[in-house]
């Protein structure tokens, strides 16, 4: 056997030099990368310690002691909705009050002036209805600016004359569920919301709103769910008219039976019975105020959300007429709502009502008219735009005439006309 030649052993000899030289090499990358990968993972574990200490840390300053705390905290913050609006207008009343001040009108009352007529504010945590489970929630809402005196209590000497809602409310877990409140509520009565034109179709308010309609009071209300169409609510409260401090010892009772057959209508029909004798015997009045309204409404049209709503009221007052004392006092008001959509931003509604005051009892002295006085009766029709430039803001032109058979009665006139513009940007 032929030995090999020198420079091909002194070949071999260099290849397995490279090859353990690459081994080698291998070997010292994967110790290396091994090293960073213990490092990385170190380093891993440090941050996650100091991320689950700094969350602790602020755990406890939001809560104070904990955990717990903090998640019950941070659910408080999550559960509870903040809303409100703003709204601003503009009107011009023909029959020119010298006084400045639109008789019986809602909103606007300051002739061819701007107002800012409402600024509200909600806070609210809601309870889940239930037939299992308690739950508690609250409601707060306050209303600030010019319509604030028609809308709110008017207790300033109570010191909540901002307030206009504000109730703790509970669930008490028996059959669907049975919600009770208890602080200042909102009447019971009328189609109209207090919040005007923010969510009324009409920009202006009714007069049925005012007149056979009645302000917040304290009490205690409780309403039931029989099933998906049958609903009722009952409530007692310290009068009808008083707000949070009634001038008598009497309490009213409200009642409201709920109905709705269908996705597209619905029935309420209202009665309510209590002492209101206007403060002349504050120990126990037996001058009963009671009445009985009926509201009903219907989606005519879903394609533009053409609907139609109507207000019935008859009112009562034992001996308590404020025109002619020792007398009954006695007041009816009927209205009609039309409204839809005629584009995706740009709607009309249509309202036509009349309130009549037989003896007076229930205008007089008020909203501007004379008293006491016998009795009128007072037409109006208002024609609204309901424009969305954005889906926060909402801008309704309005057209509005009344007349009233009182001689006189809007400011030396017997018609008019009112005409302006309301601007609400909600959030």
């Amino acid at each position: 056997m032929k030995r090999p030649p020198v420079f091909t052993l002194v070949g071999m000899m260099t290849v397995q030099a490279c090859v353990l030289g690459a081994q080698s090499a291998d070997n010292d990358e994967a110790s290396r990368l091994e090293r960073l990968e213990n490092e990385n993972n170190a380093l891993r574990s440090r941050l996650d310690a100091l991320e689950a200490k700094s969350s602790s840390e602020a755990a406890n300053n939001l809560a104070g002691e904990g955990g717990e705390e903090e998640s019950s905290m941070l659910k408080f913050f999550k559960e509870t909705e903040f809303s409100g609006f703003v709204t601003g207008s503009y009107f011009y009343d023909t029959s020119k009050p010298a006084d400045g001040v639109s008789n019986g009108y809602l909103w606007n009352t300051d002739h061819n002036e701007a107002t800012l007529n409402k600024v509200k504010l909600t806070i609210e945590n809601g309870v889940e209805r239930s037939g299992t489970e308690w739950d508690v929630g609250f409601h707060v809402a306050a209303i600030f600016g010019e319509d604030s005196k028609f809308t709110n209590s008017g207790a300033e000497q109570q010191g909540i004359e901002e307030i206009r809602q504000a109730y703790g409310e509970l669930n008490v877990p028996v059959g669907t569920g049975l919600n009770v409140r208890v602080g200042q509520l909102i009447s019971l009565l009328n189609f109209e919301s207090g919040d005007g034109g923010a969510v009324n179709p009409n920009f202006s308010q009714g007069n049925q709103w005012f007149f056979t309609g009645n302000p917040p009071g304290a009490g205690v209300q409780m309403s039931y769910e029989f099933n998906d169409q049958l609903g009722l609510d009952l409530r007692l409260q310290n009068g009808m008219y008083q707000g949070v401090e009634d001038n008598n010892s009497g309490k009213t009772f409200m009642g409201a039976f709920r109905y709705t057959p269908n996705e597209r209508a619905w029935f309420k029909f209202l009665g309510f019975a209590g002492p209101e004798g206007l403060g002349v015997n504050p120990g126990g009045n037996t001058d009963i105020l009671s009445g009985v309204q009926v509201l009903a409404g219907m989606q005519l049209e879903k394609e533009h959300n053409i609907q139609v709503a109507t207000e019935l009221t008859y009112m009562h007052w034992d001996e308590a007429s404020a025109a002619v004392a020792g007398d009954d006092g006695e007041a009816w008001s009927a209205g009609v709502w039309l409204w839809g959509d005629i584009t995706d931003t740009f709607g009309l509604a249509l309202r036509g009502d009349v309130v009549n005051d037989e003896d007076g009892s229930f205008t007089s002295g008020l909203l501007g008219f004379p008293g006491p006085h016998s009795g009128q009766e007072i037409y109006s029709v208002t024609l609204t735009g309901n424009y969305f430039p954005h889906p926060r803001v909402k801008v309704q032109p309005e057209i509005r005439f009344e007349s009233t058979d009182l001689d006189g009665g809007f400011d030396g006139a017997d018609s008019r006309f009112i005409i302006g513009v309301g601007t609400s940007f909600l959030f």
